[in-house]
């Protein structure tokens, strides 16, 4: 950058993004200097090298921004309930839910049985629909329920929407 430029000539590009050729590297650093901007070098590698008239602290502030927003990283949350679990307990499960799929998680929903709790299977199966139909209108479903195992599972995915 500026001084620390040494080769001479350079490829010497404006700070619009046109082409002025190769120049010296001094009359380029003037150049730079009566614009009130910093000569940088873009592609040292290149023969004769390649330098550009910019801001360079405008330009390292726009690259510190561009690093710093990254996209929500989708994860998968995992919900687990009983045939036995109460009323109350399900609806804060559907809440938590409800928060996972409105930040963009996908949730996957077991209803876990034990022992004698396999002869009941439909009761597992209602706690299941009645939470899918209390996350009807913020998810869809991905994998609709079913019995792995011991285990009832449903995958669900956010709704997508316009403006996110």
């Amino acid at each position: 950058m500026n001084e620390q430029i040494r080769i001479t000539p350079i490829r010497l590009i404006g700070a619009e993004g046109e082409q002025h050729g190769i120049l010296p590297t001094l009359q380029a650093q003037e150049m730079a200097r009566e614009l009130g901007m910093d000569l940088v070098e873009v592609a040292p590698t290149e023969r004769p090298p390649v330098c550009k008239i910019m801001d360079f602290g405008k330009h390292k502030y726009a690259q510190s921004k561009k690093t710093a927003h990254k996209p929500h990283q989708q994860k998968l949350k995992e919900l687990r309930v009983r045939p036995k679990t109460g009323e109350h307990d399900v609806d804060t499960r559907v809440n938590q839910a409800r928060k996972f799929l409105e930040h963009g998680d996908k949730v996957i929903i077991k209803v876990q049985f034990r022992g004698r709790e396999m002869q009941h299977i439909e009761e597992g199966r209602r706690i299941m629909d009645q939470m899918l139909e209390k996350l009807v209108d913020v998810c869809k479903m991905e994998k609709p329920p079913a019995m792995e195992g011991k285990q009832m599972t449903a995958l669900l995915a956010p709704k997508t929407t316009g403006g996110k």
